[in-house]
């Protein structure tokens, strides 16, 4: 009798013309993008910009393929280091083989590369994409089901995967650990999202909780896992991997929730504010500042105001010129002295009659 069982793909590319469509790559693909729309989505509602979470993924995404990539190839150095093996085989990235533990340090780093040149905090920015990679990992584990890879110990169970013959595998039907651990990191996702909500996650908590919480699936996960590995007391790599992940995921809830209660008020300042944190003020409402080619308001005209010959001082137009007291004196008694303010005496004319009558030098008779 035969059971019911997962069919695997008879091949895990599709040729158009000469260019080649991976299944592999295509999942990857797929990943990113789900990632980067719902990190976008969560960070435009804790009130940062659209576009910058794609923005910072073009630092992160590079580098965590590279990290990933790393990692594979350093963890499991006998399968393109041994003997009888092509070195060169450790850049085919399309043939899978990329550690999720390489790809989110690496990929931190080139995050953090990305936040810098924007001014934004990395915590923030990872708890906005948390979700996201959970969920762009439950993406990508498809591609090892493309690829008749990653599979468990053999079973009979009704979803088991059909495995067909090829190098360094055995026809027959096994537990699909993609789909167990694809299915995994949708739950985190979802648990993240709900957490986020209840407690108000910040400073980098979310994506703590996250790496914790795909520790726990990942280690018993990996413990069913039947490729080649290297074990330590026993254990797999990979499962000691998320046992030091995890622990140190939880120290850093623990200690941020107690250091920095609470989430970021301001995730992505805006460059367009001065230091005071006002945006588009006017810094002069009275309009009494001048404007560029202008004049104070209570500036004198130009051509109402002369300056003197002698002391460079300027004086309205229409005002009296200062004169010397010793000038005066000598000028004779008809000159009167005009200080400035005062209103000028009229002179008597030199035809006038003194006040006595009398005209000066006449004869008396």
């Amino acid at each position: 009798m035969d059971i019911a069982y997962i069919p695997s793909p008879s091949t895990g590319v599709i040729h158009l013309g000469p260019i080649p469509l991976r299944g592999y790559a295509f999942c990857i693909i797929i990943g990113v993008f789900v990632a980067v729309w719902l990190g976008n989505k969560r960070w435009v509602a804790r009130g940062g910009k659209p576009g910058t979470v794609a923005d910072i993924a073009v630092w992160a995404v590079p580098f965590g393929l590279v990290g990933g990539r790393l990692y594979h190839v350093i963890t499991d150095y006998q399968l393109y280091f041994g003997e009888g093996r092509n070195w060169v085989d450790a850049f085919k990235i399309w043939e899978g083989g990329l550690g999720i533990w390489g790809a989110i340090a690496l990929g931190a780093v080139g995050a953090w590369i990305g936040c810098r040149l924007r001014g934004i905090p990395l915590p923030a920015w990872a708890d906005a994409l948390a979700p996201g990679i959970a969920l762009a990992q439950a993406c990508g584990r498809w591609g090892n089901w493309f690829n008749q890879e990653l599979y468990g110990r053999a079973t009979d169970l009704p979803w088991a995967v059909e495995i067909s013959e090829g190098p360094n595998r055995v026809a027959g039907t096994y537990h699909p650990t993609f789909l167990y651990e694809s299915l995994w990191c949708v739950g985190v996702a979802l648990l993240v999202i709900w957490a986020d909500r209840r407690f108000t996650l910040g400073h980098g908590r979310a994506f703590a909780l996250y790496v914790a919480a795909y520790c726990v699936g990942r280690g018993w996960i990996e413990y069913m896992r039947v490729d080649e590995a290297h074990h330590i007391l026993g254990l797999r790599l990979n499962v000691w991997t998320s046992i030091v992940v995890f622990v140190l995921a939880v120290v850093y809830l623990v200690l941020s929730a107690k250091l920095r209660p609470g989430r970021e008020e301001v995730v992505e300042p805006d460059p367009g504010a001065d230091a005071s944190g006002a945006k588009g003020k006017d810094t002069d409402p009275a309009g009494t500042e001048p404007k560029d080619g202008e004049a104070p308001a209570d500036a004198e005209p130009e051509d109402s105001v002369t300056k003197d010959p002698v002391t460079g001082e300027g004086r309205a137009a229409d005002a009296a010129p200062a004169v010397d007291p010793a000038k005066a004196e000598t000028a004779g008694a008809k000159t009167p002295v005009l200080t400035k303010g005062a209103p000028a005496e009229a002179a008597p004319p030199a035809d006038a009659e003194p006040a006595g009558g009398e005209a000066p030098g006449a004869e008396k008779r």
